[in-house]
């Protein structure tokens, strides 16, 4: 299984509420978020971690060298500043194509190991008839939280929605096989900007993309958010 990171963007919202590193540098756990993540990723079996950061993320950049040292598996490092977190994922999704699935994440995206372990043998269980699988989530916690509707019965996702549907909303975790980079082409030449709506292509697409409740998923947006997950994961 491979393993992806977006960690371009600003984190203006920490900025201004007084914490002055660079988010994907923030400490939980013990360990800078970026880190953090890719530990997780390789006591999971990873083959190889992408991670994108922006061009002023040289603090990160920095950072990024030394960790690649001491990482025992392949990190590559995209470095370019994009406007919405879909144009990362296709910055970096020639570093997907051809090698299966994979999981990608949001670098703020705070969850417990042994439920992210779940989730990645789940994925790596499914039938190939299952082209995307979604961490969920039933705990709201995001500003403009992403609601998602299952069949009945079932944790097939029929519909991304922004008003309340269903039990759960986004977690932030994609797990994606190889036809849903076509659809990310398709939306990067329709002009299609966000994640969200990338998501809603899948469906319309015809691909299987199936839900896997997580649990509690914290998102660090605001400094506030930074003691909220150290609690969450002491928990």
């Amino acid at each position: 299984m491979n393993f992806g990171i977006i960690a371009a963007g600003e984190g203006s919202r920490l900025r201004q509420e007084g914490v002055e590193l660079p988010k994907p540098l923030v400490h939980l756990d013990g360990k800078p978020m970026i880190e953090r993540l890719t530990d997780i990723f390789v006591a999971n079996g990873a083959e190889s971690v992408s991670i994108i950061i922006n061009e002023y993320m040289t603090q990160v950049a920095e950072f990024l060298d030394t960790l690649c040292c001491r990482c025992t598996v392949p990190i590559d490092v995209v470095v370019k500043t994009t406007p919405s977190s879909m144009h990362s994922f296709f910055e970096m999704s020639n570093l997907m194509r051809g090698r299966g699935r994979f999981i990608l994440t949001t670098v703020d995206t705070v969850f417990r190991p042994a439920d992210f372990s779940r989730y990645v043998e789940a994925f790596r269980q499914a039938p190939d008839t299952v082209d995307a699988m979604m961490a969920v989530t039933s705990f709201v916690d995001d500003e403009k939280p992403l609601y998602i509707d299952t069949a009945p019965g079932t944790m097939r996702i029929t519909a991304f929605s922004d008003t309340p549907c269903g039990h759960f909303i986004s977690g932030g975790i994609y797990g994606l096989s190889q036809p849903a980079i076509d659809v990310l082409d398709n939306c990067m030449t329709q002009g299609v900007s966000r994640m969200r709506n990338y998501q809603r292509a899948l469906l319309e697409a015809g691909l299987n993309v199936q839900a896997f409740d997580l649990g509690k998923i914290v998102d660090v947006d605001h400094a506030g958010d930074i003691a909220t997950a150290e609690a969450f994961l002491r928990s």
